[in-house]
């Protein structure tokens, strides 16, 4: 893939080599592995956030795992 050449999001949806990498404004951003400090980080406030929801009986979900989201 070219970081400079311009893409869609259907062009996004055809890459399946795994790699995290982010789409911002049609341009490839490629994301560096987290270091042990982001993930530790990321971890607590996961599971503080996800233990309020459950014990006030919440509506919303709360993930942990890195997935896809598209702003339009």
């Amino acid at each position: 893939m070219d970081i400079n050449k311009r893409y869609t999001y259907a062009d996004y949806l055809t890459w399946l080599d795994g790699k995290a990498r982010e789409l911002i404004d049609g341009f490839i951003k490629m994301m560096p592995t987290p270091r042990l400090e982001h993930a530790e980080v990321s971890k607590n406030i996961y599971r503080h956030l996800d233990s309020v929801v459950l014990k006030n009986k919440g509506q919303c979900k709360v993930f942990y795992a890195p997935f896809d989201v598209r702003y339009f």
